[in-house]
């Protein structure tokens, strides 16, 4: 099993040091140290064990050093900054754990910037010897890039030219969306094994800066600086100890202390239950903060990112993903008013950008998503998202015989029509009802009002209302019908349909460069026995297929 838990006094690949408001991230991978044999991390190579370490520590300094401003990431090796993700550790792996892998460093970038944009938490990449693909691409992923000046380092996406594939975790797009390289420019950029450096780099946009060796270290402090001068993160509040979730496995389950995994493996059905709070939420920030991360909004969140990380990667038969919520809504909608009180303090923003990016890593699953809205449910404003997010939402109208928990209603809230977009920047709301945003209107009229299964049919908010008798054996056709398709068919027609509307640097990432690269990677020029990506670093040529498909 492949575990995303971590803490830096576990971490093999990464250090964290502070200077007052600038952290400095330094990667120094262990070559022996791979997330399985057969393969050794060179150059600062990567596999999915290292970009594990690397997103917990995104996480950590966000909510365990509110102090700190701007982080700069940097290399603990002589002339090399990273030779992106490893060959060999490629050429051994799975297409299942290359989609997966391609898609969770993507995902990591994502953090990155989402960090710079939202958190006030700069980064800056302190570029001092090769970058090589996937190593440029985390330089891409930071607000400002410096070269070193000494006639050798360079930044490059060589993947075209040596690998048969494409720089997988969005360097494409970057290049041309985020850093501007007008495109002919990016067309010779990624044609060739070299890549640029020095003045031409700066020239093309590809870095920001090209500094003397001499003075390197020295610039990079002065600008990390500047950047913290800029941040309006607190430099005196206290941070909150991200702490080893607590979890039990067994074969076909997965507990947490707030929310439960149950699998049924015969149908491929893995159902999510999250639980709401069992106690009112605090009345001020005092006690927020003295919970930490046993508060029930940010204990919630980390534990439905791991149960999604954990379902994504090692139960990668299970097609079909439930989301069921348990609880009273009148303690959930307290947690959200108080969300919503405290908007501008650090640890909130923090928390409802973590709700932000994890409701973005469903909408990215590559599973048939689920809600059901059962008696006893509290689907109430962030916990509503579930619902459209879903590919399909049942709801139940009525009550079950023998069954005395509240009838089945939904609550909206503010969290509804703003602070959730999608990749493609729209609520999932407006991205649901696109072709009439009348109906937006109607529902943010809703706004704190329970409603029912027969209103919320008729509003559009779920697919379908089902009374007791029905219930049971319409969803368990819908189950049925669905586990019979093909899983690939499946995969392209819901990231097809979930992303309605503009398309955005990130929706272009994900739905255009990850679809095509993983495309790319099951074909023979890549990956066949004469193919690049099996005989690179053989010195032979590979057999190219020259047919375009």
């Amino acid at each position: 099993m492949i575990d995303f838990q971590t803490s830096p006094q576990q971490y093999k690949h990464w250090k964290l040091e502070f200077d007052g408001p600038v952290a400095y991230l330094t990667m120094d991978v262990d070559p022996e140290s791979t997330l399985k044999p057969g393969y050794d991390l060179k150059m600062n190579s990567y596999d999915l064990g290292v970009d594990i370490e690397l997103y917990d520590a995104v996480q950590r300094l966000r909510f365990e050093h509110p102090e700190v401003k701007s982080v700069v990431m940097r290399s603990g090796k002589d002339r090399i900054f990273c030779a992106g993700a490893n060959i060999r550790m490629l050429g051994k792996s799975s297409h299942a754990h290359k989609v997966n892998f391609c898609k969770f460093t993507n995902e990591t970038r994502n953090s990155i910037e989402d960090a710079s944009e939202f958190s006030r938490q700069r980064y800056i990449s302190a570029v001092n010897g090769t970058a090589a693909g996937g190593g440029y691409e985390l330089a891409l992923a930071t607000d400002y890039i410096m070269l070193i000046d000494d006639g050798a380092a360079s930044v490059s996406l060589p993947e075209v030219p040596l690998l048969a594939v494409l720089p997988g975790t969005g360097g494409l797009t970057r290049v041309v969306d985020k850093r501007k390289v007008r495109r002919d420019r990016a067309d010779i950029f990624c044609s060739i094994e070299e890549g640029a450096r020095g003045q031409r780099a700066v020239d093309w946009r590809l870095v920001d800066e090209s500094v003397k060796g001499s003075i390197f270290n020295e610039e990079v402090s002065k600008r990390a600086h500047e950047f913290a001068k800029a941040s309006d993160r607190p430099s005196d509040a206290k941070g909150v100890d991200m702490f080893a979730l607590k979890r039990e496995f067994t074969e076909d389950t997965v507990t947490y202390d707030n929310l439960d995994i149950s699998i049924d493996r015969d149908g491929r059905v893995a159902t999510i239950t999250l639980h709401g709070p069992k106690e009112a939420a605090p009345s001020d920030m005092s006690t927020v903060e003295a919970q930490g991360a046993h508060f029930w909004s940010l204990a919630l969140a980390r534990e439905f990112d791991d149960a999604l990380l954990h379902l994504r990667t090692n139960e990668t038969e299970i097609g079909t993903l439930i989301f069921k919520t348990q609880g009273d809504g009148s303690l959930v909608e307290g947690y959200e008013k108080l969300l919503q009180d405290h908007a501008d303090h650090w640890l909130i923003r923090e928390i409802v950008l973590y709700w932000k990016r994890t409701l973005k890593r469903v909408d990215m699953t590559s599973r048939t998503l689920v809600t059901l809205v059962e008696q006893g449910s509290c689907f109430v404003g962030i916990l509503a998202e579930l619902i459209f997010a879903a590919d399909r939402s049942y709801m139940l109208e009525g009550q079950f015989e023998d069954d005395d928990r509240p009838e089945a209603t939904i609550q909206l809230s503010a969290f509804n029509f703003g602070p959730m977009l999608m990749s493609n920047d729209l609520t999932r709301l407006a991205t649901r009802f696109l072709g009439e945003p009348e109906t937006v209107e109607k529902a943010q009229a809703l706004i704190g009002k329970p409603i029912d299964a027969v209103a919320a049919n008729e509003l559009g908010l779920v697919t379908d209302a089902y009374d007791d008798i029905d219930w049971e054996e319409d969803i368990r056709l819908f189950l049925e019908e669905r586990v019979g398709y093909s899983p690939d068919a499946l995969t392209g027609m819901e990231a097809n349909l979930r992303f309605a509307g503009p398309e955005t640097m990130e929706t272009k990432i994900f739905g255009r460069l990850t679809a095509w690269q993983n495309w790319i990677f099951q074909r023979p020029n890549a990956v066949a026995d004469g193919g690049a990506l099996k005989l690179y670093g053989t010195g032979t040529r590979p057999s190219y297929d020259f047919n375009r498909v």
